[in-house]
């Protein structure tokens, strides 16, 4: 009988198409590198892969790290931190995927390494789908993370209700949401924006802005969609004229060019794109008090009089450099706009607290473009300023939340030994091809192009050994051929310290995130949980 039900068995896989699995098939799905180099006699040297440290090859040192993480673990959520959260800070990096932090920890110098943000006790994951689409963009997710309510692509501060590019339903007030930063600003909280990109762009717009068009950044991007700025506003003019926007104390980026009229230059000698004729940069000056200050460059940023109210800091034309790039005497790193941010708020906010949001903008762009090296140490700056904001504030009054807004395509393939180079190639084994392959690559993007060749009308992939993959303008491999890698559907991590940080762990949609960190602060909408304005918690 049991033979007679695996002949059965086996006619009815062969019937389907289906092929039983075999040994052969697992040892190729799982190799064993000796056999395969030495049966292939392949060119790449065998690889040793020994343990970093000596004593790795004990058990005692692996139960021993268990140990102490487990004892960590026990000190930090033992004891429940449900004292009212006086101070937020939201730091989001753009397209920061959890393979982005993955090698990004090997940048930092090995696969044991922790950015600041991971070592905070709580962490979950957070759904980044907009209401009309798998996969996101930095709009509505903006609308999310700091709304509270999933909104359409390329929609920014509006309801679901509003779709792209509909000037008409932007413009009634029933659409919009408001976002966490306006919640603080009634409760009499300070508020703020860092990001490395133009501040009028997708991620910060969400601190301020009801937009139905993400690219509506100054008047001329309305106009140009035949739409009327006199009814939807751009972005810019929302900064300076909204609600939001003109309470802001802090407002620190790129993007000069959308709040000068197409007339001005600016001190690059950039043109600005307004067609109004307006200069909202001299409208904001002359809508403040002497105490405010408009500064364009890292030494006017770190020599502000500690007598500064309001700071609005306009750095690049559009987007902020690199951090590989930027002339470090012109430009200020996102840790240094941290720390002036930070002093301004706590001078400002009168005992009331304060919300501040930073964006490590630049993340993202270095992952449409397949610049693997940019946008991951992108990310290891994102993380310098998050571990100065969490030495410099209270853990027991501050409560600081670290996520990103959407993943991308890149991942981190095969079987390199331990510390093997992460913007270099897989050195445990070839391809079918007999060609070395990179540890990071994408699903898609214009790496396509740079990394195959067509010769005799068969396209092949270029040998990376002849290739400086260490070249910061390398665009690593990609499956398939676009101008712009996408973005990607899988959830995102989310890491909280603090206040009410516990309410981040599980796995939730993206707009619960403003929801629970309103909680922490009583700046809920739905304020029945506070009493005094915010100041005690009713007992639940």
């Amino acid at each position: 009988m049991i033979l007679q039900f695996f002949v059965i068995s086996g006619l009815i896989a062969l019937t389907k198409g289906f092929v039983l699995p075999t040994r052969d098939s697992e040892l190729r799905m799982h190799p064993d590198f000796a056999t395969v180099y030495t049966r292939l006699k392949r060119s790449m040297p065998l690889i040793s892969f020994n343990p970093q440290k000596a004593e790795e090859q004990y058990a005692e040192y692996w139960r021993g790290l268990a140990q102490q993480t487990l004892d960590q673990q026990l000190e930090s959520k033992m004891r429940l931190n449900t004292q009212l959260a006086h101070n937020i800070m939201l730091f989001m990096g753009d397209g920061m995927s959890i393979p982005t932090i993955t090698a990004g920890r090997v940048y930092l110098g090995g696969e044991e390494k922790q950015f600041a943000f991971e070592q905070f006790p709580y962490v979950g994951l957070s759904k980044t789908y907009c209401a009309n689409m798998q996969v996101a963009d930095s709009a509505c997710t903006a609308t999310a993370y700091l709304g509270g309510v999933k909104a359409n692509y390329g929609t920014i501060g509006v309801t679901a209700a509003v779709q792209l590019k509909d000037c008409q339903a932007q413009a009634q007030s029933a659409n919009h949401v408001a976002s966490i930063a306006d919640w603080a600003q009634r409760q009499g909280m300070a508020t703020g924006l860092i990001t490395t990109t133009s501040v009028t762009h997708a991620s910060p717009a969400g601190v301020y802005a009801h937009i139905a068009n993400r690219n509506w950044e100054s008047d001329a991007d309305v106009l140009g969609d035949n739409a009327d700025p006199t009814i939807c506003p751009d972005i810019a003019s929302q900064l300076i004229f909204g609600d939001v926007g003109k309470n802001l104390n802090v407002i620190l980026g790129g993007g000069r060019q959308n709040f000068l009229p197409a007339s001005a230059r600016d001190v690059s000698g950039g043109p600005g794109s307004r067609l109004d004729g307006r200069n909202l940069i001299e409208e904001w000056q002359r809508q403040h008090t002497n105490s405010a200050r408009y500064v364009q460059t890292r030494r006017e940023l770190l020599e502000l009089s500690n007598q500064t109210s309001r700071v609005l800091g306009l750095f690049a034309p559009y987007h902020m450099a690199y951090h590989l790039d930027a002339d470090a005497e012109q430009q200020p790193t996102l840790e240094e706009m941290v720390q002036v941010a930070l002093g301004i708020l706590e001078r400002q906010s009168a005992g009331r607290g304060y919300f501040l949001f930073v964006e490590g903008g630049r993340i993202d762009h270095g992952h449409h473009d397949t610049l693997a090296l940019r946008a991951i140490d992108e990310t290891a700056e994102f993380d310098k300023s998050v571990r100065w904001a969490r030495q410099h504030s209270s853990v027991d009054d501050t409560l600081i939340v670290v996520t990103s807004d959407h993943s991308h395509t890149m991942s981190v393939a095969g079987y390199s030994s331990r510390k093997n180079d992460i913007f270099g190639i897989n050195d445990g084994q070839l391809a079918a091809d007999d060609l070395p392959y990179a540890t990071l690559s994408y699903a898609n993007g214009p790496g396509y192009n740079s990394n195959y060749l067509k010769e005799g009308g068969v396209i092949k992939r270029k040998n990376l050994r002849s290739i400086n993959m260490k070249n910061k303008d390398f665009k690593f491999p990609t499956a398939v051929p676009l101008e712009s890698e996408t973005h990607g559907g899988d959830d995102v991590a989310v890491f909280a310290s603090g206040p009410y940080s516990q309410l981040f762990t599980g796995v939730y949609e993206q707009n619960f995130i403003p929801h629970a960190m309103g909680y922490a602060s009583c700046l809920s909408e739905n304020r029945n949980m506070c009493l005094d304005s915010g100041i005690s918690r009713r007992q639940r």
